[in-house]
């Protein structure tokens, strides 16, 4: 029997792939490795699953508005694992520097927990629209991140498979897992 050197070749190339893919995850994923001190706040309460998402009551000023009106811009809009743009697709971080980038002029890193880490934590009673909320929900704080856009509900970009969407705090998913609110927007 006679060795296929062309096989031997494209079984080579194919591991070597896998494992630069395989390195490729690890490093987008270490990068949500540093995690920022979370601070004393209180979890909301689970309420309802889904809970009243509606967009009516919603009202803000200043950059808060703008802030909003793109958020909104980007409901339904799809997911994507590392996108950084609506047409691609976003993921949470993405989501949140893509906002704040083109509402505000705000540069921010597209990382959850390194968005985290230079905010300003403030507490629950004083969020207001644009402010961003964070929540545990890979068993690794400040894993996952959202825009507080008032009446107890945020808009984030969710997972594979989902498209940027209304949440409440209080649902109970999110409630048990919500690491607190923080702000870039004020000093």
């Amino acid at each position: 029997m006679q060795d296929n050197p062309q096989r031997d070749d494209n079984f080579d190339r194919r591991r070597l792939l896998k494992g630069a893919a395989l390195a490729g995850l690890a490093a987008l994923l270490a990068a949500c490795g540093t995690t920022p001190t979370k601070t004393g706040q209180h979890r909301p309460r689970p309420g309802k699953p889904g809970g009243d998402t509606s967009l009516s009551n919603l009202r803000a000023d200043g950059n808060g508005r703008e802030i909003l009106l793109y958020t909104i811009g980007l409901l339904d809009g799809g997911y994507r694992f590392g996108g950084n743009n609506p047409e691609a697709g976003l993921d949470c971080s993405g989501m949140v520097s893509y906002i704040y980038q083109n509402a505000v002029g705000i540069r921010l890193p597209h990382n959850a927990a390194q968005i985290a880490g230079i905010a300003r934590p403030i507490p629950d009673n004083q969020m207001q629209v644009g402010d961003l909320v964070f929540f545990n929900t890979m068993n690794r704080p400040f894993s996952h991140m959202g825009i507080f856009i008032g009446d107890g509900k945020f808009v984030h970009a969710p997972r594979s498979n989902s498209t940027i969407r209304v949440a409440r705090l209080d649902n109970v998913y999110f409630a048990p897992r919500y690491e607190g609110a923080r702000t870039v927007l004020r000093a």
